[in-house]
């Protein structure tokens, strides 16, 4: 993980109990020295410019106050503090400035409210029918969801990326310049893409995918969090792989130049036959490996794996 700092200046939807529900860092900024101070501040006028200011209101028909804050990390290996602290991780991680795995995102959802995700802005679920009515005087209002972390493109739009489909990319997808998110793909959180990659399947929090991967329709790429741990074991696949139609790689690395054919799923303790050695064994003993094409055969109980 890195070890420096960052900071950022942004505008923060806290509603009138005092829940944040989200902050929003248009031009965050790593450190190049050591950092003084850690937390959010809120800050006055003179500490703004003109736009940010035009952006600092109460918004009643939400019951919502806009406020703008600053907002610093010393040290970006250290856990979160809170809510300012977790969304700006997230957009280092969506502007491209760190990698996924870069930052330390232990307690994440704890520190994160549930909200409802609206074109209007982001309100309180609690007292949202309420809030419904007295937005319904700016038109028709559209709910994105109800979630702790909102779409990436609603706070960050990397250059030269595709996505079909806004809501499956959520806020801390890193996306590496010509990765296309096609309309069943999915992104969560502190995963994506390191170089131009194809995902039309679903990555979870902490995974990971090279240049040149392709993610087929309806695959996963997953975390192997069955521990319960706080932090799932990071799953990374290298360069030029393919992960086929249905098939899924839980909780184990592939290197470079590896396929996992149409539906196979495979874990860390998931049966391989080794035609070559006419041996079997758990398919965590080639992760991290390349060269590895898996399939199902006829005639055999296993996948069978080859080079």
């Amino acid at each position: 993980m890195i070890t420096s700092g960052a900071s950022a200046v942004g505008i923060a939807n806290i509603a009138m109990d005092g829940t944040v529900l989200d902050t929003w860092y248009p031009q965050p900024e790593l450190a190049t020295g050591p950092v003084v101070g850690a937390g959010t501040i809120r800050l006055g006028a003179a500490k703004l410019s003109r736009k940010l200011l035009s952006l600092v209101r109460l918004d009643e028909d939400r019951m919502v106050e806009q406020v703008a804050v600053r907002t610093t990390i010393p040290d970006l290996s250290a856990p979160p503090i809170d809510a300012h602290d977790v969304y700006l991780r997230l957009h280092l991680l969506s502007h491209r400035m760190i990698r996924p795995h870069d930052t330390n995102l232990a307690g994440l959802e704890s520190l994160l409210a549930t909200v409802v995700w609206t074109n209007k802005g982001p309100c309180l679920p609690k007292n949202f029918e309420f809030v419904r009515t007295s937005l319904r005087s700016r038109g028709l209002i559209h709910v994105y969801a109800i979630d702790i972390l909102p779409r990436m493109v609603d706070y960050v739009v990397p250059t030269g990326v595709r996505i079909a489909e806004a809501e499956r990319v959520r806020l801390g997808a890193h996306l590496a310049e010509g990765t296309r998110v096609l309309r069943e793909g999915f992104v969560s959180y502190n995963s994506g893409s390191v170089g131009p990659a194809h995902i039309e399947g679903l990555m979870s929090a902490g995974t990971v995918i090279g240049a040149g991967t392709h993610i087929g329709l309806s695959a996963t790429v997953l975390t192997d969090d069955a521990s319960g741990a706080d932090i799932p074991h990071p799953v990374r696949v290298g360069d030029n792989c393919r992960i086929g139609v249905g098939a899924g790689v839980i909780g184990i690395d592939l290197g470079d130049d590896c396929v996992v054919g149409n539906n196979v799923v495979i874990d860390r303790t998931t049966t391989l036959r080794f035609p070559d050695s006419g041996e079997t064994a758990p398919a965590v003993q080639l992760s991290g490996q390349s060269g590895w094409r898996i399939d199902h055969e006829p005639g055999s109980p296993e996948p069978v794996a080859r080079r």
